[in-house]
């Protein structure tokens, strides 16, 4: 059995994450098979956890029509914050996350904006997290690579689930370009296999 909060191994397969809130669940099955192994299905297992616990708990209290509400705040993973901006002259709150990384020795700040806080569902503020996570950690595999770190590849990222391509195919894709230098079309070949084999094999 695993021994993790929130996480069971209902079979020889993979795991299993249940999080209920508020009587509905939010689960999902971390297969061996598919993320290449036990060690690294239960990371991924813990890892998709932790976004969620960040997300479900957020607060539930109703913002304020006469002023700003909040301000900064970790989501536990290094670098990536998420926070309510107000919007003095159109009178409104929005959700944003924000990613902080370097660039030729400045430092940067990428924002992802989720929209009016009223009008965000669960899903587009996960989705949202997620894509912030994951560019904060193809940003820290570029440094590990000594490799440049190219953000523009997440300008579409709200009609993009780019953190569908599971970390170690991204982290393969990512030594295929130190190897041989450039985005060719072996890379971006690579990507889209990587991205189609594990939405085949969730889907089975």
């Amino acid at each position: 059995m695993a021994k993790h909060k929130h996480i069971s191994e209902p079979d020889k397969h993979g795991y299993q994450v249940r999080i209920v809130r508020k009587g509905k669940e939010h689960s999902r099955y971390f297969s061996h098979r598919v993320w290449s192994g036990k060690k690294a299905s239960l990371e991924a297992a813990i890892h998709w956890r932790d976004q969620m616990l960040v997300v479900l708990g957020k607060t539930n209290r109703k913002i304020s029509e006469k002023g700003p509400l909040s301000s900064k705040k970790s989501t536990g993973v290094r670098g990536v914050t998420r926070s309510i901006q107000f919007d003095k002259r159109r009178g409104v709150h929005s959700l944003v996350y924000g990613v902080r990384w370097h660039d030729k020795n400045k430092i940067k700040n990428r924002t992802f904006f989720v929209g009016q806080v009223d009008n965000v569902s669960p899903d587009e503020d996960f989705h949202a997290f997620r894509t912030a996570v994951l560019f904060r950690y193809e940003y820290e595999l570029c440094l590990e690579l000594n490799i440049p770190f190219h953000p523009q590849r997440y300008v579409n990222w709200k009609t993009t689930r780019l953190y569908d391509v599971a970390f170690n195919q991204l982290y393969q894709a990512l030594k295929h370009y130190e190897q041989y230098g450039e985005y060719d079309s072996d890379f971006e070949a690579l990507l889209q296999a990587s991205q189609a084999d594990l939405n085949e094999q969730l889907a089975g």
